[in-house]
């Protein structure tokens, strides 16, 4: 946006805050200037119609490019500009390092004369003493059903959905809560790496409060619709990898999905950290035959760094491999399938989420041992 169409353009802009995390002394900031387009809060009884005009508002939202922001955390203040895209990212140092486990404030206020706009926030994670390993999650058809290997269907989903309508895969909301083993400085971190745009940030960040999944930071990728002389490096290998680097000490379990790529990008995470693995969960949302290559590649780099994989349609199988190696109470094995049963319609608590279609369940494949490989 030149300086004239910022004069003429009145319309009211704002900082949108995006959850980051912390260690140490280091943070990492996350947001965007960009225009405020008063999309309502999500509404379970809103019609198609609405719903379709709220995310072409997401889509078309005009960033505030090279913005000046203030930034304060826990009484520290900097000042961050944003890129071409009113994008911030920054890896902020700290005088003195945040506590120990949950989540700490931001605060952003735009800083551009002449442009009023009401403060942003929004919360940076730091890992407690007592979290014994880390999550990384995939969302869309891991936790989130977004039908990404069918584009029809996945353009009808983000365009014509709600953060309340929008339905999770049958127990995962159970299972992410038994992993995550409690709260404060006894919880265990999860993070969420996913190809989902930021535009559509408070779409997933209102469907994991809906659906009571635990919080964690949501690292998304620029939608990037325009035409670069350099393309953009891929976004969850990165993301992975500094989540890995920012917590050497800690290791951490992988789930994902058959549907995309997360088979190739695990297989390499397990290759080039050695030992940090504790397991890898692989949802089957395309039993196809030429993803079965990428899942044995997987395998054989899972086992041969000791660790193991387990590829279902079900979230209950992984979670019971996860009790058998006590990673999370054998006694949430319960409430996790009632939280199935539930999703899936059968007993009237929830909204029907059926996730894999009738008839189409295949045995869990479980791969600890090279004779296990599928």
């Amino acid at each position: 946006m030149d300086r004239l169409e910022r004069l003429v353009d009145r319309d009211p802009y704002h900082v949108a805050g995006y959850r980051g995390y912390a260690a140490g002394t280091r943070a990492l900031v996350l947001g965007r200037a960009m225009e405020d387009e008063g999309i309502a809060v999500p509404d379970p009884g809103a019609s198609r119609w609405r719903n379709l005009i709220h995310a072409l508002k997401r889509l078309e939202s005009d960033p505030l490019p090279f913005a000046r922001v203030g930034v304060t955390i826990a009484g520290h203040e900097i000042e961050l500009r944003a890129d071409d895209e009113g994008f911030l990212r920054a890896w902020v140092d700290l005088p003195a390092p945040l506590p120990d486990g949950g989540w700490h404030p931001v605060t952003f206020q735009l800083r551009d004369p002449g442009r009023a706009a009401s403060p942003g926030a929004a919360e940076l994670l730091t890992r407690g003493p007592a979290s014994r390993f880390g999550v990384i999650s995939d969302m869309d058809d891991t936790v989130l059903q977004s039908r990404v290997t069918d584009f029809v269907r996945a353009a009808g989903t983000v365009l014509l959905e709600n953060a309340r309508t929008r339905l999770p895969f049958p127990g995962v909301a159970a299972f992410y809560r038994a992993l995550m083993g409690g709260r404060g400085a006894d919880a265990n971190p999860i993070f969420y790496v996913s190809n989902s745009p930021w535009n559509l940030y408070d779409v997933i960040s209102d469907f994991l409060a809906a659906q009571e999944i635990p919080a964690g930071p949501l690292l998304l990728r620029d939608l990037d619709l325009g035409l670069r002389l350099r393309p953009r490096p891929p976004h969850k290998p990165g993301a992975i990898a500094e989540i890995l680097a920012t917590y050497p000490d800690l290791p951490f379990i992988l789930v994902g999905d058959s549907g995309q790529e997360d088979p190739e990008i695990y297989s390499a995470v397990v290759r080039d950290h050695p030992g940090r693995i504790l397991a890898v969960y692989i949802r089957n949302v395309r039993p196809h035959p030429e993803r079965l290559a990428a899942v044995r590649e997987l395998a054989a780099r899972v086992v041969a760094d000791g660790s193991a994989l387990v590829l279902a349609d079900d979230t209950l199988a992984a979670a019971r491999h996860a009790a058998e190696h006590g990673w999370l109470d054998p006694a949430a094995l319960g409430e996790i399938a009632g939280d199935k049963r539930a999703d899936a319609g059968e007993t009237g608590a929830k909204a029907p989420a059926p996730g894999i279609e009738p008839g189409a369940e295949a045995p869990p494949v479980v791969v600890e041992r090279p004779g296990d490989l599928p």
